[in-house]
C-alpha cells in the first residue's frame, strides 16, 4: 500500500525524525559524560589524608606568622610572614572545600600522615586520632616540622631579633617537612587539581626556605 502524504505531512515527519535523532545523540552524550565522570576520593585515600593533614600543618604556619608580625618591626620579616599567612590560609580553605565537595569529613580516626606510609616520604606521626580541632601537640601527634607548644610559647614571648631568629628557624623546619608532604601529595594523590596544588606548595615553599635561610644567616 502506498501512502500519499501531503507536503506538510512530509515536513512534519522529517522534523519528528530529526528531533528523535537529536534526542538519541543527547542521550548518548549524557551517558558518556556520566560514565566518564571521575570517582571522588574515598575517606582513606591519599587525597583526603593530604587535605586533612596539610590543613593542620598549614594552620600552625599561619599562627606562627601572625605571632611574629606582632613581635618585630622588621619590614622584610613582616612581609614574608604576611605572604606565608595569606597563601597558606587560602590553601587551607581550598582543601577544606575539596573535602566538602567530596562528601568527606574534615577529620579522621586515622593516624596523622598514615596515608604516606610506605611511600618513601617522611614517616607518619606517632599515634593520635587526627580529630578536628584537637590539640595535636597535647595528643602527641605533632607532624614532622611542627613546632612544639613550648616553641610556640617561646615565639609568642620573644621580641625583636630574638623573635625573628626563632621564627625563621621554626619556619624553615616547618617548610622542609611541608615540602616533603606536598611532594607525597603529588606522588600519591589522584585528583589532578589537588596534585597541582601540592606541586605549587612544594615549589613555593622551597623558594621561601632559601629566602629565610639567607635572612637567618644575616642575623
Amino acid at each position: 500500500m502506498t501512502l500519499n502524504l501531503e507536503a506538510w505531512q512530509k515536513r512534519v515527519l522529517l522534523l519528528l525524525g530529526l528531533i528523535a535523532v537529536a534526542a538519541l545523540f543527547a542521550l548518548a552524550f549524557t551517558a558518556g559524560r556520566v560514565a566518564a565522570a571521575p570517582e571522588t576520593p574515598g575517606t582513606n585515600s591519599a587525597d583526603a589524608g593530604f587535605a586533612r593533614d596539610m590543613q593542620v600543618h598549614h594552620s600552625q604556619a599561619v599562627e606562627m606568622s601572625r605571632i611574629v608580625r606582632d613581635q618585630t618591626d622588621d619590614v622584610v620579616i613582616r612581609t614574608i610572614a604576611y605572604d606565608i599567612a595569606m597563601t597558606q590560609q587560602h590553601q587551607v580553605g581550598q582543601m577544606y572545600a575539596w573535602l566538602e565537595e567530596w562528601g568527606l569529613p574534615q577529620s579522621s580516626d586515622a593516624d596523622r600522615m598514615a596515608w604516606m606510609a610506605g611511600s618513601g616520604h617522611t614517616a607518619h606521626a606517632d599515634g593520635g586520632t587526627g580529630a578536628e580541632g584537637e590539640d595535636d601537640a597535647a595528643a602527641g601527634t605533632l607532624m614532622p616540622g611542627m613546632a612544639t607548644p613550648e616553641e610556640m610559647q617561646a615565639l609568642a614571648e620573644a621580641t625583636g631579633e630574638d623573635a625573628e631568629r626563632l621564627y625563621l628557624e621554626l619556619m624553615i623546619d616547618h617548610h622542609i617537612a611541608g615540602v616533603d608532604m606536598a611532594q607525597a601529595g603529588v606522588d600519591l594523590a589522584e585528583d589532578p587539581e589537588l596534585r597541582e596544588l601540592a606541586r605549587k606548595m612544594a615549589a613555593g615553599q622551597q623558594i621561601e626556605i632559601v629566602e629565610m635561610e639567607k635572612l637567618l644567616a644575616q642575623l
